[in-house]
């Protein structure tokens, strides 16, 4: 009997649509190997979760309880989950959290490594103390401490404000002059409890997919982000309009280079305890300076998405990543 998988997505959050649009990826590559029974979830805007009926339509209303199984006109056992949830709360922890507390085995990272990653302030600190270099930052934690704000905006003269906790840019706001700081400040303050002051910086944005395949640690070559308006906004990432492009395989990078973003990348992987799959992001500066810029612990699936392509392009299958995570984790 095929063991039953769970495809959780929605979230509720910012990224709620995406997450829609990459589970139907996901959902199609386990449908092709045709050897698990796929039950498909949102969990709505409303935070109640929903399954989707054959023609993918939501209607019932379904609950997970201790005994590991869904629970709605019927109950059915449980065997694996995937959480395909872009930010809040798939990839704050948790969602992590409560599986572990139940004891059902989930694709990605755990709920510790989830929450540094997710939080731009810690991951930022954790990239500081183990030596890989990021872009100059401070942070607040109130707007009364806008003077922090000020003077480094002072020093610096181009910044970034960003809520320290939300993903794809949503509550990322570029600032250049004083008058309008206070503003994306407080803004900032309306998506997170903390706000990151990052120093902006002219570069080149590429991104490496680090995952586990046939038991070891595999960073790709950097792919690019080529973004014409030097901002990858929200609307850039996903809107159908965007003149965004997207390079699988990063042009004129020396190996050396390569080599630098593929080590910070694993240790990245390995000291914060990150599981399966993520998608590391780097800045390369027109001064030839490389940051590590933030952690992915569940990238985009879409179509466009970078992850599944940088994996394939590595000359890995996708479906056999997912089999393999699958099969050495399900109950």
């Amino acid at each position: 009997m095929k063991k039953n998988i769970l495809l959780l997505c929605g979230g509720g959050g910012t990224e709620h649509e995406i997450s829609i649009v990459s589970s139907s990826y996901i959902e199609k590559t386990l449908n092709e190997m045709n050897l698990y029974n796929v039950i498909k979830v949102e969990i709505g805007k409303d935070k109640i979760f929903r399954r989707f009926n054959p023609i993918n339509q939501l209607n019932e209303v379904v609950e997970i309880n201790f005994s590991k199984e869904l629970i709605g006109k019927t109950k059915e056992r449980l065997h694996f989950v995937i959480p395909c949830i872009h930010g809040p709360p798939g990839e704050t922890g948790e969602i992590q959290t409560y599986f572990d507390l139940i004891g059902l085995p989930y694709l990605g990272c755990g709920p510790e490594a989830s929450i540094i990653s997710f939080n731009k302030i810690t991951s930022k600190l954790w990239f500081s103390a183990l030596g890989i270099p990021n872009t100059p930052f401070c942070f607040i934690t109130s707007i009364e401490d806008k003077l922090i704000a000020f003077d480094f905006l002072k020093k610096h003269k181009k910044i970034f404000i960003k809520a320290a906790s939300q993903g794809s840019s949503v509550g990322c706001f570029q600032v250049f002059e004083e008058s309008t700081l206070e503003e994306k400040l407080k803004e900032a303050f309306t998506y997170s409890n903390y706000v990151l002051i990052e120093k902006m910086v002219s570069a080149r944005e590429l991104e490496i997919s680090v995952y586990e395949y046939d038991n070891q640690i595999i960073a790709t070559v950097p792919g690019e982000i080529i973004c014409p308006s030097k901002f990858y906004s929200y609307e850039e990432k996903y809107n159908p309009q965007s003149k965004t492009l997207t390079k699988v395989v990063a042009s004129e990078l020396s190996r050396d280079l390569i080599s630098d973003m593929q080590m910070h990348a694993i240790k990245v992987f390995k000291n914060l305890k990150l599981r399966h799959l993520s998608r590391i992001d780097f800045f390369f500066t027109d001064e030839n300076e490389l940051f590590l810029n933030e952690i992915n612990t569940f990238p985009g699936m879409t179509p466009i998405s970078m992850f599944p392509k940088m994996l394939e392009n590595h000359g890995h299958s996708f479906s056999k990543f997912l089999q393999e995570v699958i099969e050495n984790n399900i109950l």
